[in-house]
């Protein structure tokens, strides 16, 4: 036990004891306890290190961009894709715009698609899955047929047709696009697992006792399956930051926020790659490529984590 988790213990005790009792006191605590151990698990790895500390970086940058930015993100100058220098360190681009100012604000937007579709995703997937896994029958037949409609589907060539549909694309219509095309794989994935455990001995008993389908779900499939969504979760939200980049390159990207993408978008227009600056197009390639990987070497570290297989090789 880490002195954290004995500081906790000790100080729910004392302070939650009175409040909620002991049995919720000692449930709490265990569960720290769980959290502890796995943190620790989590840290040992050196791709958890690094994707947690690349992860970090960029949380700070979308706190703290307006204190680092060097100008207004409406600012423009007569310096047209001009080279990096003192007043612009990454350049400008094609209409005098600071560049780091650009992708500086471009962080949040990024990293809200991905944390925000992977939600939808997320939910939608896990949604289906537990329906499709632990009824089956013909519930189970339908909504597999209609999933392999979508894994048929290229997830890009999807979302281009969908986005193309748009004539005015913000943020939030990003978003869902991204997020309500790419629950089909995690659908499949919860699916797996739910039917490997609707067959063990607890769920057996629970039925047996008289629980409903809706208690077991809830108190005893669930919960075995939150592990495998949270390390999916973490991989979705990497594809979903490429994707909005994939997406805004293509001109059909959100039109009302700066992203990675739409520097990249007008670094390709200005051919910034022949010409230069090469900063321009490298720098907002730089922080997609990072983040992409930061998100990648955590869903690893925590598939991991937990899962006995893997940490015991």
């Amino acid at each position: 036990m880490t002195n954290f988790q004995r500081l906790f213990d000790r100080g729910s005790r004392r302070v939650l004891g009175p409040i909620v009792g002991p049995v919720w006191t000692d449930k709490i605590s265990l569960s720290m306890k769980g959290f502890g151990k796995t943190t620790d698990l989590f840290i040992a790895t050196w791709m958890g290190r690094v994707g947690l500390a690349i992860i970090v970086f960029f949380m700070a940058l979308v706190v703290y961009a307006d204190l680092f930015v060097p100008y207004d993100r409406n600012f423009s100058s007569t310096e047209i894709l001009e080279d990096p220098s003192w007043e612009h360190p990454f350049g400008t681009d094609s209409i005098g715009r600071d560049v780091l100012t650009r992708t500086m604000h471009g962080t949040k937007a990024s990293l809200t698609v991905g944390f925000v579709a992977m939600a939808i995703s997320m939910g939608i997937g896990t949604g289906v899955g537990l329906i499709s896994g632990y009824w089956g029958g013909w519930r189970d037949e339908v909504i597999m047929r209609f999933n392999d409609v979508f894994l048929s589907i290229p997830w890009l060539v999807l979302m281009l047709v969908i986005a193309a549909v748009f004539e005015s694309r913000t943020l939030l219509t990003v978003i869902i696009i991204i997020g309500a095309t790419g629950w089909s794989w995690t659908a499949r994935i919860v699916r797996s697992q739910v039917l490997s455990l609707k067959t063990r001995q607890f769920i057996e008993r629970a039925k047996a006792i008289g629980a409903g389908d809706m208690h077991i779900l809830k108190k005893h499939v669930f919960p075995n399956v939150v592990p495998l969504v949270f390390a999916n979760a973490i991989l979705t939200i990497a594809i979903a930051i490429l994707s909005e980049s994939t997406l805004s390159f293509l001109h059909l990207g959100p039109q009302d926020v700066e992203t990675w993408g739409r520097v990249l978008e007008d670094a390709y227009v200005a051919s910034a790659a022949m010409a230069g600056p090469y900063t321009f197009i490298i720098m907002p390639g730089l922080c997609i490529v990072a983040v992409v990987l930061g998100f990648t070497f955590v869903g690893y570290a925590m598939d991991e984590v937990l899962n006995p297989k893997l940490r015991r090789r």
